[in-house]
């Protein structure tokens, strides 16, 4: 029979099932929820109310069943599967960026603001914070590892949700020689005043070497169509085969300019801003004797880009050169007076008074020659609460593995 105490798993699946209709009703009336509301210190004033209410819920579980089994394994079980499915749809679903509303009325496109994904997620927790004040109760050194690793995982998550509305996570645009403090905000787009500025010494850019394709000449589509094949001209590598033709490169001029007249058109070396690659080759054809020569240049903000015609269908063309590192040389000032001299590339940030710093790009049009740098700006003071749960939740893993262990070489040792 349905609802005969205790519940089962059944039971804990339909109580699942209701607060996703319930919070699809909420995303269909109201719309989605609005983390930002929840900023500091509106967070903390949550996070001291719900704690109280868990308290509260686990010295009242006497009296009330659905309190005791919000505290038992299948709420936990029932609760983990919910949300777990529905971070698969999120998986599976493209997701609109932080700070936009979801595009579609279930609020799939945007879960974490969602309604379904916020109750069911909150069940989930809150099954977690009863089960840690029952372990509590009833407390004994065996059940330390697992008391901690569910303390870790509570304030992990809990930190990790209520945190969301404090991260701010920003974009700079600083040009060479000029220091600026004004950033914008990625999520609303307004401008916003920092505690730190940023000045650019200098930007620098290493790229992989040059390599040539064919192109179809009718339709501009790199060939073989679907799967393009490419020579990389490295230092060492003069010579290779596109397709039908055999590449040979005579001459190569990593800073060039073009030098045209009405009937000829030649590279010569150039060291001032603007210069290009260019690369003189000759192309030859086995099957039929054909060939051609001529230089091929990727092109760059001051110079053209030169493709060399094969024939009526195919030409050999250079795509930009490809970014290896980019990198800015900054100072970055403080209003506590500190003043930091440093590099930033990416995957390579600078933190500096609860800011890291990323590169995050450049004026990719003018390439090696870009005059300013562009940032990215995150904090969230929440983050070292997050690591010292996921540093307790390792703890009571460890814990618990090293008991497991200790109770099977304690059973093989009785079976002996």
């Amino acid at each position: 029979m349905m609802w005969e105490k205790p519940w089962g798993y059944r039971e804990s699946f339909i109580i699942g099932s209701g607060l996703f209709i319930a919070g699809e009703a909420l995303q269909m009336s109201i719309g989605g929820v609005r983390w930002s509301l929840l900023a500091f210190p509106s967070n903390a004033a949550v996070a001291v109310v719900y704690i109280a209410l868990l308290c509260l819920a686990h010295r009242l579980s006497g009296r009330a069943y659905i309190l005791r089994w919000l505290s038992g394994t299948t709420a936990a079980s029932a609760s983990l599967v919910w949300t777990a499915a529905l971070t698969v749809v999120m998986g599976l679903v493209r997701q609109r960026p932080a700070g936009s509303a979801a595009v579609d009325s279930f609020g799939f496109t945007r879960m974490v603001s969602a309604w379904p994904f916020v109750l069911l997620y909150l069940w989930m927790l809150t099954a977690l914070g009863m089960t840690i004040l029952r372990t509590l109760t009833a407390m004994n050194l065996r059940k330390l590892p697992f008391l901690v690793a569910h303390i870790g995982l509570f304030v992990a998550l809990g930190a990790a949700t209520l945190g969301s509305a404090d991260m701010r996570r920003l974009r700079m645009t600083v040009s060479v020689g000029q220091t600026e403090w004004r950033a914008t905000d990625a999520t609303t787009g307004q401008l916003a005043e920092l505690p730190l500025a940023i000045e650019l010494k200098r930007f620098t850019i290493d790229e992989y070497p040059p390599k040539l394709m064919l192109i179809d000449n009718a339709t501009g589509q790199t060939l073989p169509k679907g799967q393009p094949a490419s020579l990389l001209l490295e230092d060492d590598i003069d010579t290779g085969t596109l397709g039908d033709w055999e590449i040979t490169v005579d001459e190569r001029l990593p800073m060039a300019a073009a030098m045209m007249s009405a009937d000829t058109m030649r590279f010569v070396e150039y060291g001032s801003e603007g210069a290009t690659t260019a690369v003189h080759l000759k192309a030859f054809r086995p099957a039929d004797g054909a060939s051609r020569a001529g230089w091929v240049s990727c092109g760059s903000f001051s110079f053209p880009y030169i493709p060399l015609k094969l024939d009526t269908l195919t030409s050999l063309v250079m795509p930009d050169l490809e970014p290896r590192r980019f990198a800015s040389d900054v100072t970055v000032y403080t209003r506590k007076g500190e003043r930091r001299d440093a590099v930033i590339e990416v995957n390579r940030p600078l933190d500096i008074e609860g800011w890291d710093i990323y590169q995050l790009s450049y004026d990719s049009e003018r390439g090696r020659w870009s005059e300013y740098s562009v940032f990215e700006l995150t904090r969230d003071p929440w983050l070292p609460v997050v690591y010292a749960g996921i540093v307790l939740l390792a703890l009571g893993a460890m814990g618990l593995f090293m008991d497991f262990g200790k109770r099977k070489e304690k059973t093989t040792d009785d079976l002996e």
